[in-house]
């Protein structure tokens, strides 16, 4: 009888290739879908380069039958972690699970491939990817799926460490810091966020051993930011964002979603107020109930994506919304008909955002969403606040009440407002930018062209060589 490790396999015959890149992405939706969206972009780059993607048989079932190019195929790892469907119930013991039970049957995975591995890209959430790669004498490339900005302040933060700020017990002791007054320390430390915040300047360790590092971010969007990182890190930094399915959008819509677009396209232009607070964490039941009231009676146009059981909001949306399970966000975003995106702020809903043009009513809930929230806010200038921000962070028990979202969505999606409007015209203006960067010659679209030569290229000469030598 096999045990779980012997099904590790490989479950599509693998073209012949010079390069094979795997993919390592951390088994969790916010860092599989930009590593996803890579491979995707560089499949079109390198159509004759092999790229084997790794994920769980649950992520596979997932996302097995989404259509992709010819060169990427699936290969698995059995479910020896906790059930993406219950991840947030225990966030600490699902990293834990990553980091202590997936490193034996991806190195299974690794010696049973046909085809030598030639380059791992590899989510730095997976703390071990460096260092199965490291035995194999194989070059392991960083995916950052957050904000650069993100990374600064754990790069800050494993400083202060060094200097011996920890334990971080009493936070006081940090001093005035303004990176972490940005941070909002109390918020990140509540609960199991110390634990948390210590793995997370583990993984950011993990990345001084890796030989590239690329961002899922713009250039434009955080340039003081890749500065900064550049002048300190040896390793190459490739900013190839946004690592979103930009690509995908040429295509026609799903034929199963028409009512979803022809409401969509029945609505005024810019009118629609887009509500999603993400696939992972939520706010309290307290805060949701006000929040289902403030946006029905605000009397605002909606499009509210609900996961679980959305009868609540159902109840009472009349002709004015629309309640549905799922959406294709980004398509959805670049709609004529929306006017404004309330979000969790995760790193992957704040790029679509910014590429569509979007404006932001932020709510975040924990951890990077917060520093984002504050770049939308404070640094773009492109978003308003929904919760309440006090020195001692976001506290789950000062509601916003219905009467007040009434009135902030009105504000929000009110477009006669001299506010409103500036705030729409720097949206645009960032839109702009951030599509410029993946235009031919743009920021993103050069980094990607150096990344692809530099570990390419490389592997290409390797093999050359290789061969003559065998042939001589």
């Amino acid at each position: 009888m096999k045990s779980d490790m012997d099904s590790t396999r490989e479950l599509e015959s693998p073209p012949t290739s010079v390069c094979h890149v795997v993919a390592l992405p951390y088994p969790g939706r916010g860092h599989i879908n930009p590593m996803m969206n890579l491979c995707k972009l560089l499949s079109s780059k390198k159509p004759d380069t092999l790229i084997t993607f790794v994920v769980t048989e649950e992520w596979h079932g997932f996302m097995g039958s989404d259509q992709k190019p010819h060169n990427i195929r699936f290969a698995t790892v059995p479910n020896l972690i906790p059930s993406e469907l219950v991840r947030a119930n225990d966030f600490l013991g699902f990293m834990e699970a990553v980091n202590t039970k997936l490193e034996a049957p991806v190195e299974q995975l690794l010696d049973r491939l046909e085809q030598p591995v030639s380059a791992i890209v590899a989510d730095p959430f997976v703390v071990w990817a460096t260092r199965v790669a490291s035995r194999r004498n194989i070059p392991v490339a960083s995916l950052w799926p957050m904000s650069a900005s993100v990374f600064s302040v754990l790069l800050h933060i494993e400083t202060l460490e060094q200097k011996g700020y920890f334990p971080l017990n009493n936070v006081s002791e940090w001093g005035d810091d303004e990176v972490i007054a940005d941070l909002d320390l109390p918020t990140v430390l509540n609960g199991d966020g110390l634990q948390i915040l210590k793995m997370n300047l583990e993984v950011v360790r993990s990345i001084y051993k890796a030989q590239y590092l690329v961002f899922s971010s713009v250039y434009e969007l955080e340039p003081q930011v890749f500065d900064n990182l550049k002048a300190k890190f040896a390793l190459p930094i490739y900013p190839i964002g946004p690592s979103i399915p930009y690509f995908e959008l040429s295509k026609s819509s799903p034929t199963n979603h028409n009512y979803l677009y022809n409401w969509l396209d029945s609505q005024p232009k810019h009118s629609v107020l887009y509500i999603s607070l993400g696939s992972f964490l939520s706010v309290s039941k307290a805060q949701m109930d006000e929040i289902v009231a403030g946006v029905q009676n605000s009397g605002a146009r909606f499009l509210w994506v609900a996961r679980g059981d959305a009868s609540k909001l159902k109840d009472g949306v009349g002709d004015k919304g629309l309640v549905v399970s799922w959406c294709d966000q980004l398509r959805v975003l670049c709609h004529d008909s929306i006017g404004g995106f309330w979000s969790h702020c995760g790193w992957n809903s704040t790029l679509e955002a910014v590429y569509a043009g979007v404006p932001i009513l932020t709510c975040p809930i924990f951890g990077d969403q917060i520093l984002n929230a504050k770049k939308i806010v404070e640094d773009w200038k492109i978003g308003c606040r929904v919760l309440k921000k006090k020195k001692k962070g976001f506290e789950e028990e000062d509601l916003v009440t219905r009467e007040e979202i009434v009135q902030l969505v009105q504000r929000f999606m009110d477009l006669e407002s001299k506010e409103g409007n500036e705030m729409r015209e720097r949206a645009k203006q960032l839109q702009e930018t951030c599509q410029g960067a993946i235009a031919k010659g743009g920021s993103s679209d050069t980094n990607l062209n150096a990344f692809i030569k530099d570990v390419f290229h490389k592997t290409i000469k390797q093999f050359m060589t290789l061969y003559f030598l065998m042939h001589d």
